[in-house]
């Protein structure tokens, strides 16, 4: 059996998609526009992110109003705490492997 590095979650390996999640793990909830400062994010591309994480069931949006007066408000759901919590215990056991030297990995063999 080789060596193997700890799994970190891709979809969360996103710097802007993470960038929404540790946001909204902090927060109660946020609007589009408050995620869109804050994350320094143009209006598309967080769009996409969101829709990506929504799809994920790690967020759940909810819309209201009309047309260009609507207002979009993000919330994490408990799998998406769940999974941030999993890419930061990924991350943590990730920085604190040994990785072997070749020699051993050979004799191993």
């Amino acid at each position: 059996m080789g060596f193997k590095f700890a799994v970190i979650n891709p979809l969360l390996h996103n710097e802007l998609r993470l960038k929404i999640m540790v946001a909204l793990d902090s927060l109660d909830s946020a609007d589009f526009m408050y995620l869109c400062q804050i994350t320094g994010s143009t209006r598309g591309n967080l769009s996409i992110q969101i829709k990506t994480l929504q799809e994920a069931n790690y967020l759940e949006v909810t819309k209201s109003g009309i047309g260009r007066f609507s207002h979009t408000v993000c919330r994490i759901t408990h799998r998406g705490e769940e999974a941030l919590r999993a890419y930061e215990d990924g991350l943590r056991k990730l920085f604190s492997q040994r990785v072997p030297v070749q020699e051993e990995m050979r004799s191993a063999k």
